[in-house]
């Protein structure tokens, strides 16, 4: 987890923490999505990682720290799994609505994570906001510079001054999988859900052509 070395802990073996607070931040997610973050004590995020609670405050001092852990550990998994690699030569128009069905796939397959980091963000103290709120930028601007890269080839003829906000979109729209998924999936497959938010963005994208 990139930002884990914010949170102090009086342990010096690094590869020790990392191990522990995997353990924590598995343990930790799966009753914070059964029981919620409110709903959910140490006590039992120390018994379900196998950790006494004296060992478990060894490597991080509160609650909140530890939400600030997942919310991290779930930004890593969205950004490890959006990898996607430009083919040789291919312009973005052909790159993007790829790049997009690989979006709503991981929003598919991470959506308790997601609807989880948004649910509980908002207990987070104001620092680890700050940096939780900074990742999810990071996920739009990888949207962001494909846009960008868009417009230079060709590609796409949105104002530079509005990629921002398409990227945000594109983001949000992703994400709509997770929070609406309770009428959502009674009604769409994924790959309509796909096809369908794709069409409104590039043809957006692409409206004065």
């Amino acid at each position: 987890m990139r930002n884990g070395g914010i949170i102090a802990t009086p342990v010096k073996d690094p590869d020790l923490v990392r191990v522990r607070r995997d353990q924590i931040v598995k343990a930790a997610t799966r009753l914070f999505s059964d029981k919620g973050y409110h709903g959910t004590t140490t006590r039992e995020i120390a018994r379900e990682s196998g950790l006494g609670t004296g060992t478990l405050y060894e490597y991080v001092s509160s609650k909140e720290d530890i939400l600030y852990l997942v919310c991290d550990m779930i930004h890593s998994e969205v950004e490890g799994k959006l990898r996607f690699v430009t083919p040789p030569g291919a312009r973005v128009i052909e790159v993007l609505p790829l790049a997009l069905a690989d979006f709503f796939r991981v929003m598919d397959e991470l959506q308790e994570l997601v609807l989880l980091i948004y649910q509980e963000t908002k207990s987070l103290p104001p620092d680890y906001m700050r940096h939780v709120l900074r990742r999810e930028a990071e996920i739009s601007e990888h949207f962001a510079e494909l846009l960008r890269r868009g417009i230079a080839d060709g590609s796409f003829t949105v104002a530079p001054e509005v990629v921002s906000l398409m990227a945000h979109n594109i983001t949000v729209l992703g994400q709509m999988w997770a929070f609406r998924r309770w009428t959502l999936h009674r009604t769409y497959s994924l790959q309509t859900f796909t096809e369908t938010q794709t069409s409104l963005i590039m043809r957006e994208l692409c409206a004065s052509s």
